[in-house]
């Protein structure tokens, strides 16, 4: 489902889970402001730049497809940190890995559940710099673990983003300061497989 604009302006997302559900892994000091005001300032900005783009009325996932520069960043961004927000749910109702269709394609693909999980932060820690490690799907299914830079996003590629890890540094360091590895590993427990079983169906 594409994120539509209100009324010609975006919209801050709802998270499904409070402020201090996902502790210890995400702090709430920590969700104050990545989601509170860094998500909110990149929507903001996007609102602001859409004025005589060529992108008023696009969904979110068409501006980050076709735009550049200013635009496409700022949707970027939203874009990411939507996918990554609502992929989080309080460790206690988190199953360990995924089930069915996806587990299988994941067996598959890495040859074990813990291979995969070896691999995609091992993509997440030798990113240079700022961005995001996905896992996406191809138009056959085929799983990928791509490394995306700044507010890189796989749909440019013609993939269907899956499961991501937040690797700017504004995501870990008030919780884990330079230890990024520490991080990406910690995250695997507050992943909610059902969210991610659901955009791999």
């Amino acid at each position: 489902m594409e994120t539509k604009p209100v009324n010609g302006k975006f919209e801050l997302i709802k998270v499904p889970f409070g402020n201090a559900d996902l502790q210890p892994y995400i702090s709430g000091v920590t969700l104050s402001f990545h989601y509170g005001k860094h998500l909110q300032a990149y929507v903001n900005n996007l609102n602001a730049a859409l004025p005589g783009s060529g992108f008023e009325g696009f969904s979110l996932e068409d501006i980050v497809r076709k735009a550049e520069g200013g635009v496409f960043n700022n949707a970027g961004q939203i874009l990411n940190h939507n996918l990554y927000f609502t992929q989080f749910a309080a460790p206690e109702s988190c199953q360990p890995a995924p089930t069915g269709k996806l587990l299988v394609a994941i067996e598959a693909q890495f040859g074990s559940f813990e291979a995969f999980q070896k691999e995609f932060v091992a993509k997440g820690v030798s990113l240079f710099g700022s961005g995001w490690v996905w896992l996406s799907a191809n138009t056959e299914g085929k799983l990928l673990i791509t490394q995306e830079p700044n507010a890189g996003n796989p749909i440019r590629k013609g993939l269907r983003p899956l499961l991501t890890f937040d690797v700017w540094e504004h995501a870990y360091y008030l919780d884990y300061q330079n230890r990024r590895a520490d991080q990406l590993n910690d995250l695997w427990k507050i992943v909610n497989w059902r969210v991610i079983e659901e955009r791999y169906a």
